[in-house]
């Protein structure tokens, strides 16, 4: 049985760029771009075109640049907008506007001070000369996470009328819980008249850690995008992150759900879009930190050495990462110390293995971390005899 693909719209050039201390320069932006392509993103929203001559650069550039990829431009709901991001995009091979406006009743008073009518009428003027220019139109309701879900179902079909190709449904403030933006997702698949004409779409925020679980939810109940960025940067406490949910579907084959991805380019983009950035990824970020596959504690260690999969879920290859690393601290054991010994040309029977242990302890306590070069001081200062040693 052949997996539903879920498209990944890759955003770190447009809302992951929008953190502040990220702006990257023209070049930067091509050579993450071609990254992107290559490593097989279905969407790339290249930038916001009206919001400065350099933003429409970039993504006309881009646009002349990717060869696989649908380039895609943010816009208001403004027909300047609309007419400015049409023009930088003429250059794509698969050229998307992605045009919207703010659904929730918030957003509607305080934002628009307007009535729900009027934004619909907005909503589907707007989607309509998108149309005009190109064939892929997507249309956002921000905040959609907040909106009430009879009212966005309306605003879904009334934009699929008016030519919308996909429906991003954001949850803009991160907000929802799993449970309720899945349910969010299957309200609109069974309400929406013509949905069948459209891709549901995640767009969500990680204000409280959910981006990457509600993301999930929406496509277990239909949705076949989501919206993300490399290492899950973008505004305030970022947005959902591409390598998590690559590699849950890819982990979870029961969900019948795959992308385009490969995988093995993860990490190495991972640490392209941080150093171009100028954004650490932390130590402990599933996927791509340094940590995700490093294991210090004796019990851990034991175990993968054994088998790495009593410890480890993912292959570290299937992400690019070369392989498990085994931290020597004063939590490790001796199967990891013999492990490192060996890795360095040490063969320690166990009576040298008990000796050398000892004074291994003594190293770990006083450090952090025992590295290569200690283990030959460790051998030394245990006055094991080298001939014994092969």
């Amino acid at each position: 049985m052949s997996k539903d693909i879920v498209h990944i719209f890759d955003t770190t050039l447009r809302d992951g760029e929008q953190v502040p201390g990220c702006k990257l320069d023209a070049n930067q932006k091509l050579v993450i771009a071609e990254r992107l392509d290559n490593l097989g993103v279905d969407i790339i929203e290249a930038g916001f075109p009206i919001s400065s001559p350099g933003d429409f650069d970039s993504v006309t550039e881009i646009a002349k640049l990717v060869k696989n990829a649908t380039v895609c431009g943010l816009t208001r709901a403004v027909k300047k907008d609309i007419e400015v991001a049409a023009e930088a995009l003429k250059p794509a091979k698969k050229p998307r506007i992605h045009t919207g406006i703010g659904t929730s009743d918030s957003h509607i008073k305080h934002k628009f001070n307007s009535n729900r009518d009027a934004i619909i009428e907005r909503a589907m003027e707007a989607v309509s000369y998108a149309k005009s220019f190109v064939e892929d139109v997507e249309f956002y309701a921000e905040d959609a996470g907040r909106t009430d879900n009879e009212f966005l179902a309306r605003v879904c079909e009334a934009v699929i009328k008016a030519g919308a190709t996909v429906l991003n449904i954001p949850d803009t403030t991160g907000y929802c819980l799993p449970e309720e933006y899945g349910a969010k997702m299957k309200y609109l698949k069974e309400n929406v008249k013509g949905i069948d004409k459209a891709i549901l779409s995640c767009h969500c925020h990680n204000d409280l850690g959910l981006a990457t679980a509600n993301s999930i939810a929406g496509v277990i109940n239909g949705a076949r995008q989501i919206e993300c960025t490399i290492n899950g940067i973008g505004e305030r406490a970022g947005n959902t992150s591409l390598e998590e949910v690559v590699m849950i579907l890819r982990q979870h084959p029961d969900l019948n759900l795959d992308t385009n991805i490969n995988s093995k380019l993860l990490y190495s983009t991972s640490q392209m879009v941080s150093q171009k950035m100028g954004m650490p990824v932390q130590p402990n970020k599933a996927i791509v930190g340094s940590n995700a596959f490093a294991h210090s504690s004796g019990i851990h260690q034991d175990g993968v050495i054994k088998n790495r999969e009593t410890y480890e879920i993912i292959d570290p290859e299937d992400v690019g990462v070369d392989e498990s690393s085994i931290v020597l601290t004063a939590r490790s054991g001796r199967a990891a110390l013999a492990y490192r010994a060996k890795k360095v040309g040490y063969e320690l029977t166990k009576l040298q293995l008990d000796d050398v242990y000892r004074e291994f302890l003594k190293y770990a306590d006083s450090k952090k971390e025992v590295v290569d070069e200690d283990i030959h001081k460790i051998i030394v200062s245990s006055n094991i005899n080298y001939e014994s040693i092969t």
